[in-house]
């Protein structure tokens, strides 16, 4: 006898051999008990969920001579006569292979004609979607009134692409997942009957990568079970698969973690080496993130994360050094790796790439990428372990990108130092037409210091300091401009502009009018000390002055 594949050797038989779907049969069952059966059912679900072997078992149950528990008994002439496909009452058509409209109207005039033997005739449409809409529009009417004994199941993967038209006059039913649990019990009981060996975590590795449907996860024991010679280990699958075990995934995920760009280079390349599927280590990676995004939000990981006792703790270990952004961001990068990496001919350079942006946030722009980048600052400033070093004429460059590097430009000019200017009365006129450019000035090195200069202005000079007055309710801002270190750094940018060392004096505008008058005649008389000071050096018959 020839091979048969372990999905078709082991497809469910009765109501009670699907897998996972238990909403549905029972609801069919006490259709069957209730004699209550619609015309037309929709079947929707991902692929290998159960959809085509339901509807069989559906057709075989209600035209059964001897059901047992509302499912058929598979030994009646009629159950097997379905099953060996002899009996022409249960039609089933491939609709990607017979999808116009011809198709439908030879069905539209089979319908007229009664079962030869059962009580029901069953058309049983796989991928409906597939239909053209004239193949639809025909099937509408037949679907809405047709015989009584006639019974349509329309199966597809994309209910969308069915028109509202046909949805509306069927019973629709959606198969869910498949759980991995449930997945891993089926495998055991398979592996059980044939007598095989298999480990556990080998079992929890083949339902993981099914990806939710049973008849993956039993395609796959097949090539397992074909790769082994009757024991099949973790370390197996791992090999038919093409993917990674969970040591290496972690090992990757620490030196991401730790910034360490060319040891994860280096762990990409024995992947490489190694013959894994790039695509599916991708997959891998995004599941190992979500399982570390996982710990953050469950204490209680049971039937969340399919990994074994050992690997939970591992897991939760690796998910207090991260950050949630962080593994957010992991994420997001992997993902979109993910979709880019289906479309191209070299998806190891965008594997590499992914992973070098989430070592080093400053290739990542987005807000994810941004939030590590400050994170990793203010680790660093926590620490104490910050080194500044000012060079004329040269902008610092910083790899932990923009933002670390405006932080850096700041403290530069805090801590630049300042060059020795000379003390000389201050010429208010002359501050005032430079006044603008102060507060440019200002802004462009630390605009926290603008914000609160700016409310302020400049109204004179007493004891050659300058007098800055900040209007009523600005009181936080005059503080904040008048104490240190904010004070020093305007008095430093003001000598720099003006060219003289100078002192500032915050003060509010009700104080200014007691000042203002013996401001404005010490500002004269520097302006008669100046002038003096000028005619003894150069003679009175060469000065002029002139007046405004």
């Amino acid at each position: 006898m020839a091979y048969m594949a372990l999905y078709r050797r082991w497809r469910p038989q009765v109501f009670e051999d699907v897998v996972g779907q238990e909403h549905i049969t029972q609801t069919l069952k006490n259709q069957i008990k209730n004699n209550n059966i619609a015309h037309a059912y929709l079947f929707c679900g991902t692929r290998g969920t159960g959809k085509t072997s339901t509807a069989k078992i559906f057709a075989r149950a209600v035209n059964c001579m001897e059901p047992i528990n509302f499912s058929p008994c598979n030994q009646c002439d009629t159950c097997m006569g379905i099953r060996n496909e002899t009996m022409m009452d249960v039609i089933e058509i491939d609709a990607a292979s017979n999808n116009g409209v011809d198709d439908i109207r030879e069905l539209r005039e089979n319908v007229k004609y009664p079962p030869t033997k059962g009580k029901y005739k069953i058309y049983i449409i796989d991928e409906v979607h597939m239909l053209s809409t004239g193949a639809f529009n025909a099937l509408l009417k037949t679907l809405e009134e047709p015989p009584h004994f006639v019974i349509f199941i329309l199966a597809t993967t994309e209910p969308h692409k069915i028109p509202s038209t046909i949805l509306s006059r069927c019973q629709r039913f959606d198969f869910k997942r498949v759980k991995e649990a449930d997945m891993v019990g089926n495998l055991a009981f398979i592996c059980k009957e044939m007598g095989i060996s298999i480990e556990e975590n080998a079992l929890k590795l083949i339902a993981r990568n099914a990806d939710g449907g049973m008849r993956d996860a039993q395609s796959l024991l097949d090539q397992c079970i074909a790769y082994t010679q009757g024991t099949i280990r973790y370390d197996d699958v791992i090999n038919v698969l093409g993917t990674v075990n969970d040591t290496f995934i972690f090992e990757l995920v620490d030196h991401i973690a730790a910034g360490d760009a060319r040891s994860a280079m280096e762990a990409v390349e024995r992947l490489v080496t190694a013959g894994k599927d790039i695509h599916q280590f991708i997959k891998d990676l995004i599941q190992h993130y979500r399982n570390l995004m996982m710990t953050k939000v469950a204490e209680n990981l049971e039937g969340i994360v399919n990994l074994s006792k050992e690997s939970i703790e591992r897991l939760k270990n690796q998910g207090k050094q991260l950050e949630n952004h962080s593994i957010i961001r992991a994420i997001r990068v992997m993902s979109e790796t993910d979709v880019d990496a289906k479309w191209s001919t070299q998806p190891r350079i965008l594997l590499e790439v992914a992973i070098i942006k989430m070592c080093q946030p400053a290739y990542d722009q987005s807000v994810e990428g941004l939030v590590d980048r400050i994170h990793a600052l203010e680790k660093r400033i926590q620490s104490g372990n910050i080194k500044v070093q000012y060079v004329e004429g040269q902008k610092e460059k910083d790899t932990l990108g923009k933002v670390q590097e405006k932080v850096n430009e700041e403290d530069q000019e805090n801590t630049k130092p300042m060059p020795e200017l000379p003390v000389k009365p201050v010429n208010f006129e002359a501050l005032e037409r430079v006044w603008d450019a102060v507060l440019k000035e200002i802004r462009k090195r630390k605009i926290s210091v603008h914000a609160v200069l700016m409310e302020g202005r400049p109204v004179g000079v007493e004891k050659n300091s300058l007098l800055i007055a900040f209007k009523d309710g600005y009181g936080f801002h005059k503080e904040a401009a008048g104490n240190s270190p904010n004070k020093e750094f305007i008095e430093g940018v003001i000598g720099e502009v003006l060219g003289q060392k100078i002192s500032i004096k915050c003060v509010m505008e009700d104080e200014v009018s007691s000042l203002s008058t013996a401001a404005k005649e010490i500002s004269a008389s520097q302006e008669d000390l100046e002038l003096q000071k000028i005619i003894e050096l150069f003679g009175a018959d060469l000065v002029e002055v002139v007046k405004d």
